[in-house]
């Protein structure tokens, strides 16, 4: 670069080396700029001009792509006062996006071999020097594999928490074949429950009746020791649990050997009820002997279904609709409770899967309006897998009969924790209506509802429920493992109600410790079968 001045030193001049190029010229009128002026205006010049140049220098050497805070102003404006925009980075970015959306809507090639890891895939490229067409076929193939093996994955591991949830754990079989052991040596295991003395007792409607059907001794010991010392009354309590012939030995055994006085106890076969008969209970024999029915319920669960089609939130429905239990006569005994217990005018109805956390003598005092069932109503909450239930989730509207007779958006309601007027309830109709419906179902190979005992006590106890507190019933410790800590410790009962058992090692840990509080760990029987290690 050089200055050239004038001889009148009027106008200065600044080109290039080579003197072909004028970059600026500078007229100067004596009259208005001193020499002073002039000479800091030079020294001004000769300080920003190469500053400008060396900047434009250094985009042309390097490029647009890389830009510090600094050079940025540089390497932006330089090349456009210089007339030179380079697009290249934005072609290139078009022409990669204009690949992807060929190879999205074109065939996998057959044939193509897919590196196992992205290090080799990088290798490949490297080596062979592949396009970039060629990469993108080879990276949506990748990611589709991937996709199918963790939904594969992910199907696997429904059906191996569907096999856990319907398995019995080592311990908890162990304990039952000790206390029937026990049972047939021990004449203190066979003692009659309760005492003749109290026999009345079990008949007496100013005391407060529980009826427990199951037969999982362990589970039943938690639901009585938890509501006994939640009990401001213990002493008025009376448990009536009713167990399968197989396990009536293991059960009576245990309530035998370990009271929970001065609460009462009577333990109960399915086979010492006289009015259980064939004859009165007709659709559940055919539920339980049906051959048909029992492949649904203990055959192949994935034989027949297309996972492809089916999210793993609805295979995990499935799987949970077709839970053995459901064909079990225990789980339908509570639409036999009038029958059952003939003396009695009120009892809460308990699942086995429950802990109780608060004193529930109260209950027997709310008005329930001449209607039959107290239950918490599961439409009002927000979470998606319990609290918001209506008949839509139990029900296939798609069949005439469900479509005609029920409303989809009517609200459902809990079993687990129910208040039971059972002098209402003889007035009604509701176990015909229930064995009805059943019959319906069973006719139609299972086609208007596929969950258990539910649907049709819904349909039965159409116009018989009164909502009562959630506060008294927190269902789905046994679906969710965000479940709100401080809403399980004010709940009068918790309800582990879903596959997640906490007597099963797929229990959720951290809900766990709210049943395990009432497992007597320091019981020869249940240190003998490892229970705290199953």
């Amino acid at each position: 670069m050089q200055l050239h001045f004038s001889p009148s030193m009027r106008s200065i001049t600044i080109s290039s080396n080579n003197g072909f190029t004028d970059l600026m010229k500078i007229k100067v009128a004596a009259r208005h700029i001193s020499y002073r002026t002039l000479f800091h205006t030079i020294l001004i010049l000769a300080f920003l001009l190469p500053f400008v140049f060396i900047l434009t220098a250094l985009v042309t050497l390097e490029g647009v792509n890389k830009c510090s805070s600094f050079d940025c102003l540089g390497r932006r404006l330089g090349p456009r006062l210089l007339g030179r925009v380079d697009d290249s980075g934005q072609r290139l970015v078009k022409d990669f996006y204009n690949i992807l959306n060929q190879v999205n809507t074109e065939e996998i090639p057959d044939g193509l071999k897919l590196p196992d890891s992205f290090s080799q895939l990088v290798s490949e490229m490297k080596n062979n020097q592949y396009d970039a067409k060629t990469f993108a076929f080879m990276l949506r193939a990748m990611m589709e594999k991937l996709e199918k093996e963790i939904r594969e994955s992910k199907f696997a591991e429904l059906m191996n928490k569907h096999f856990a949830a319907c398995s019995i754990p080592k311990g908890i079989h162990c304990l039952s074949l000790r206390l029937t052991d026990e049972y047939s040596s021990n004449a203190h295991a066979r003692r009659q429950l309760p005492s003749p003395e109290l026999l009345p007792v079990l008949s007496n409607n100013s005391y407060y009746h529980f009826v427990l059907s199951t037969d999982n001794i362990l589970a039943a010991s938690v639901v009585v020791t938890s509501a006994v010392q939640s009990s401001l009354e213990p002493e008025k309590i009376v448990f009536h649990i009713i167990t399968d012939k197989k396990t009536y030995a293991g059960m009576h055994s245990w309530f035998a050997l370990n009271p929970v006085s001065p609460a009462i106890v009577e333990v109960k076969g399915v086979h010492q009820f006289d009015w259980l008969t064939r004859e009165n209970v007709p659709v559940l024999e055919a539920v339980e002997n049906h051959n048909g029915i029992r492949s649904y319920y203990h055959g192949n669960h994935v034989a027949g279904a297309n996972l492809y089609d089916t999210t793993p939130r609805t295979f995990a429905s499935k799987l949970q609709a077709r839970s053995p239990k459901y064909i079990s006569i225990l789980n339908h005994l509570r639409i036999y409770l009038p029958e059952l217990f003939p003396n009695l005018d009120k009892v809460v109805f308990l699942d086995d899967d429950i802990v109780i956390q608060r004193d529930l003598a109260p209950l027997w005092e709310i008005d329930l309006h001449r209607k039959v069932n107290g239950a918490v109503e599961t439409c009002k909450g927000e979470d998606e897998w319990v609290m918001s239930k209506h008949f839509r989730n139990y029900f296939n509207f798609s069949h005439p009969l469900i479509a005609k007779h029920l409303d989809p958006d009517e609200c459902a309601w809990a079993y687990g924790m129910n208040i039971f007027d059972l002098h209402a309830w003889r007035k009604t109709n509701i176990r015909e209506t229930y064995h009805s419906w059943l019959k319906e179902n069973l006719q139609s190979n299972l086609t208007m509802w596929k969950l258990g005992t539910l649907p049709p006590a819904l349909i039965a106890f159409k116009g018989h429920i009164h909502p009562i507190d959630p506060s008294w019933h927190m269902l789905g410790l046994g679906y969710q493992s965000k479940t709100n800590i401080e809403n399980v410790k004010s709940a009068a009962v918790i309800h582990y109600n879903g596959q997640s058992k906490p007597w099963l090692q797929i229990g959720f840990k951290h809900l766990r410790p709210f049943w395990t509080k009432y497992v007597n760990y320091s019981n020869d029987f249940v240190r003998n079968c490892h229970i705290l290690d199953s």
